[in-house]
C-alpha cells in the first residue's frame, strides 16, 4: 500500500508515467484511454489515511512519450516450452530471465520439420526497447530467426581460437589497447 501510494504521488507530482516500468505504465494508459473514450473520471488512492489521490479524466494526459521506444534486434536463448496459438501464433521460450513470448507466423510453425518443444534454441527477434532503461516491450516481439543453440563448452575449439589470435595480437599490449578502447577511462 505504501509503495503504491508513493507511485501515485510520483505520477501526480511529475504529471508523467514515463518513469514507470512498462506494465505499470500500460495500466495507467489503459485507465487514461477508458476515461477519454467513456468520459469517465477515476480517483485512484489507497485505503491508507492521508495518502495521495490521483485523478484521471478525459482532460488528463497520462501517456508515455513514444520517442523513447525504438525498434531493436534482440536475442533470447533458452528452451522452447510452447509453440502455436489459436488466433496468434507464438513461441514461448524459457530463458534465464524468465518466460518470453515471441509472435511467430503460423506458416513458420507449419514449416518446421521437427518438434521444437523442450529443445534449446536461440531466437533472433525484433521489438521495442526503451532507449533510457533498456527495458523490452515483450508484447512487441516478432520472430526473425530460429538459431540452433548448443551451449556445450568446447575447450579444444576455444584453445584453437586463442592460438590463432596470438599471432594477430603478438605486437599489441592488451592493457594499453583496453585503456585506449575505454577512452582513457580506468574502470
Amino acid at each position: 500500500m505504501i509503495g503504491f501510494s508513493a507511485v501515485l504521488a510520483q505520477v501526480q507530482s511529475a504529471n508523467s508515467i514515463d518513469f514507470l516500468d512498462l506494465k505499470t505504465a500500460r495500466a495507467f494508459e489503459n485507465i487514461q484511454s477508458l476515461a477519454r473514450h467513456k468520459n469517465y473520471e477515476f480517483e485512484i488512492k489507497t485505503s491508507l489515511k492521508d495518502t495521495y489521490e490521483l485523478v484521471i479524466n478525459p482532460t488528463t494526459h497520462f501517456d508515455r512519450v513514444e520517442n523513447i521506444w525504438v525498434e531493436a534486434e534482440l536475442y533470447f536463448y533458452g528452451t522452447i516450452k510452447d509453440a502455436g496459438g489459436k488466433n496468434k501464433a507464438n513461441i514461448h521460450i524459457d530463458t534465464s530471465e524468465g518466460y518470453v513470448t515471441i509472435a511467430t507466423g503460423e506458416e513458420f510453425l507449419k514449416g518446421q520439420e521437427e518438434n521444437l518443444l523442450y529443445k534449446k534454441y536461440g531466437i533472433r527477434a525484433v521489438g521495442l526497447q526503451n532507449i533510457e532503461t533498456g527495458e523490452v516491450d515483450t508484447k512487441s516481439l516478432e520472430l526473425k530467426e530460429l538459431i540452433d543453440y548448443n551451449p556445450a563448452y568446447d575447450s579444444e575449439y576455444l584453445n584453437g581460437l586463442i592460438q590463432r589470435a596470438k599471432t594477430s595480437w603478438k605486437n599489441i599490449d592488451p592493457d594499453s589497447w583496453l585503456l585506449n578502447l575505454r577512452g582513457g577511462y580506468e574502470a
